[in-house]
């Protein structure tokens, strides 16, 4: 039989779980979340009726509810359902058994007025102000790298796309459908991403796979040595590595001049860029356009891959672990996602290095 809960059983059972190792609670005590309220504060615009009325979800503990959605790569449903089952992430959401809980409703309205606001980045560079004051500033050089993140796929007409391709807003091209236009993502683009196949086994050479992918890209910029981000961009998939590079991405604060990049990033207009704002180039060279890449080049390109390599370890987890994807229609929600789960990334980054430096 079932026994009887007892007044401290809630209790009793969270010191289970942090006996266990909690990471959400310690990712309560690394990150003061309480800094960002000003900002979440302004854009929310929460100002009482003067009639009274039920008084507003707090703030901050929304932005806990999308910091948990960015972590998980949950929706916003499926966010409420799991605050409401776990005592751990009632626990990290200062809530209470009894407390109420958010509901999916009032954290869209809550993520859209952040969007209208415009303000995500600016959360973005209080976290990493507060990364910087804690000792963690950008050192030994920048590493730049981009991602595809899938979206919905699209599913159109020759005519459709032609319209999309001109600029038309889902409006115009579906005048009398405003439900349909609602739903069709016109930001987002398609582009081809190639793997590596293996080896065959009769010795012959391998071709590669062409992969379409519809939806976004996000840009970053890491340290070196903390492997923070510390710029970030997000495009549709089709825009171009390269282009990026001289849009905000290299952080002119790094203590080292060095930036790692693939060799997506090498052109000339870059190099002479980066030259211009006193940073030494470690992108890789290319192949030569019909012609092997020499022995001295790739040993290069092999030892910058050794470094450059921290980034993917970034995408990985973001797209593994916390299994970002965008389920959102247009660039401004899907720039929104992709910024939480590099703030959720930076936080959890933050957690481990806090964790690396305590004493034993």
């Amino acid at each position: 039989m079932a026994r009887q809960a007892g007044f401290w059983s809630v209790e009793d059972r969270l010191a289970e779980i942090s006996d266990g190792g909690d990471p959400l609670e310690t990712l309560a005590a690394t990150v003061d979340f309480e800094m960002f309220r000003p900002i979440l504060e302004r854009a929310a615009g929460h100002k009482r009726s003067p009639k009274g009325g039920r008084p507003a979800m707090d703030v901050v503990l929304k932005f806990r509810m999308l910091v948990l959605q960015s972590l998980h790569g949950l929706s916003l449903e499926a966010t409420e359902r799991m605050v409401r089952d776990r005592l751990s992430w009632m626990r990290f959401c200062g809530l209470g058994i009894a407390d109420p809980v958010p509901d999916a409703n009032t954290l869209w309205d809550f993520r859209e007025a952040l969007i209208r606001a415009e303000i995500l980045d600016e959360l973005f560079r209080r976290l990493d102000h507060a990364i910087n004051v804690a000792g963690f500033i950008p050192r030994s050089g920048q590493i730049v790298d981009a991602s595809l993140v899938a979206a919905p796929r699209q599913r159109n007409t020759e005519d459709e796309k032609a319209a999309i391709k001109a600029g038309k807003t889902a409006r115009e091209i579906w005048p009398e459908q405003p439900a349909k236009a609602a739903q069709k993502d016109t930001s987002a683009r398609w582009t081809v991403k190639y793997s590596k196949a293996k080896a065959r086994a009769d010795g012959s050479k391998p071709v590669d796979i062409a992969i379409p992918i519809f939806g976004y890209k996000s840009h970053v910029s890491i340290d070196r040595m903390h492997g923070i981000i510390r710029r970030q961009i997000v495009t549709d998939a089709s825009a171009h590595d390269g282009a990026r590079l001289r849009e905000g991405l290299i952080q002119t604060s790094n203590t080292a001049r060095d930036v790692w990049a693939d060799s997506a990033y090498r052109s000339a207009e870059n190099e002479a860029w980066l030259a211009a704002q006193g940073m030494k180039s470690q992108v890789h060279r290319k192949k030569p356009r019909g012609r092997p890449i020499t022995k001295r080049t790739s040993r290069a390109n092999g030892r910058k891959s050794a470094v450059r390599a921290r980034v993917e370890h970034v995408f990985a987890q973001q797209k593994d672990r916390m299994g970002l994807t965008i389920r959102t229609i247009g660039l401004a929600r899907a720039k929104a996602t992709i910024t939480l789960a590099n703030m959720a990334y930076n936080m959890t980054r933050f957690r481990w290095l806090l964790g690396r430096a305590a004493p034993a």
